[in-house]
């Protein structure tokens, strides 16, 4: 699980491990805000009308399990910080700018699925990063497609695989 560097069920022998990112897809959300307004390398990821209208609560508790791969891909690593303007439900105007490169500067992949039970030579793709606007507070997660040994779902054969959604980074305003 390369969110735990000194963690020794890692251990392996391939050179692939870490697991590691040149580029990235992203993705915004905004939830439970007034108005919701986002920029990263130079492109308005701002969600359908959530600069102009309220956006909603999450859909469910394990909303982020439902969450697709990140729809804008191919972006090299690291343009500037996303720059990120939002009024929370209790009316108060925010402006931040988070600094994914510094987020990720190692350039690492999380994920949460022991190195010995990733196939060697599978790993060769960008992993999403998610960018999440919640009222007050602003998260970035992780979601990397991870080939596994095992199947997932006992008896799929199409189950070796993981894309659990990380969280890299969260600050409350």
């Amino acid at each position: 699980m390369s969110n735990k560097p000194d963690s020794t069920e890692h251990q392996t022998t391939s050179s692939m491990f870490p697991l590691r990112f040149v580029n990235h897809a992203f993705q915004v959300f905004c939830y439970n805000t007034v108005r919701c307004h986002a920029i990263y390398n130079d492109f308005n990821f701002t969600p359908y009308k959530a600069d102009e209208r309220p956006s909603p609560a999450p859909p469910s508790e394990d909303y982020r399990d439902h969450w697709p791969f990140a729809s804008y891909a191919g972006i090299p690593n690291f343009p500037l910080p996303a720059e990120v303007n939002w009024t929370s439900l209790d009316g108060v105007a925010h402006t931040a700018q988070v600094d994914i490169g510094a987020i990720f500067k190692n350039e690492r992949v999380l994920y949460q699925v022991p190195d010995n039970q990733i196939p060697d030579g599978s790993w060769g793709g960008e992993p999403g990063i998610f960018l999440e606007i919640n009222d007050r507070t602003i998260s970035v997660y992780m979601k990397a497609f991870i080939a596994t040994k095992a199947e997932q779902i006992p008896g799929n054969k199409d189950s070796n695989f993981r894309d659990d959604v990380i969280l890299a980074w969260t600050h409350t305003y």
